[in-house]
């Protein structure tokens, strides 16, 4: 079974619900699919996966330090050719996620566009977007038929 791996650092919150609501999508789509902290994540967890979600929320214009090492840790675990997605929350600017979808791309990774970044703390119809973006994740997944 493909498997999907969604790791994300939360100062609040809010991009943790995001992290929850795109493994809700991917389960139900039939894929394998886990939210850890970047504290949890292991380079041998990203190894395994087929496909890796990445989240963060932007402080200072920029995606939390601890996020930068982890996906430049990701080219060391030859992260090149697996599906990638990056979403995150924000007070002010949004800049993380568009951050870690570049980062993601230069190692090689095929990231799902658009990114996904939500306002403060996510609506309904916000997690409603996260659980389509665990979705297509699951779909990139899927061999066609």
């Amino acid at each position: 079974m493909p498997k999907i791996v969604v790791v994300y650092l939360s100062t609040s919150g809010n991009t943790k619900a995001m992290a929850c609501a795109i493994v809700e999508g991917a389960i139900s789509r039939n894929v394998d699919a886990v939210a850890m902290t970047f504290h949890e994540a292991k380079m041998e967890d990203m190894k395994s996966a087929d496909a890796i979600a990445v989240g963060s929320s932007t402080f200072n214009y920029r995606m939390l330090p601890p996020m930068e090492k982890f996906i430049d840790g990701l080219a060391k675990v030859n992260a090149k050719g697996k599906f990638g997605a990056a979403f995150g929350s924000y007070g002010w600017s949004g800049e993380a996620p568009v951050m870690i979808a570049e980062k993601m791309r230069e190692i090689g990774m095929k990231v799902i566009d658009p990114v996904l970044r939500i306002q403060y703390a996510p609506s309904e119809k916000d997690l409603e977007e996260c659980k389509r973006l665990g979705k297509d994740l699951a779909n990139k997944l899927k061999p066609a038929k």
